[in-house]
């Protein structure tokens, strides 16, 4: 899939923060993307792919996170709140 084929289905599909991730990609300002494997960026796993490649291509670093480390964030997060 092109880089514009895989555009025009993102924007028909309104995924405006993904669209905006590739352009901040473009521009030079996402280095790395950290997300859960087994969650991925996107519901459907064939656009998944063309997307996570598609910013891998654009020297984005995809670091991958166990749900594990995840909830470790948010124990941590939370326990600012007592």
């Amino acid at each position: 899939m092109t880089k514009q084929e895989l555009m025009e289905i993102l924007e028909k599909n309104q995924m405006t923060e993904v669209i905006e991730l590739i352009e901040d990609a473009e521009a030079g300002n996402l280095e790395e993307l950290e997300l859960v494997e087994s969650l991925g960026l996107l519901m459907d796993p064939e656009l998944n792919r063309e997307v996570l490649q598609l910013l891998q291509s654009l020297g984005v670093t995809i670091i991958y996170v166990t749900d594990e480390d995840d909830e470790g964030d948010e124990a941590e997060d939370n326990s600012d709140d007592e």
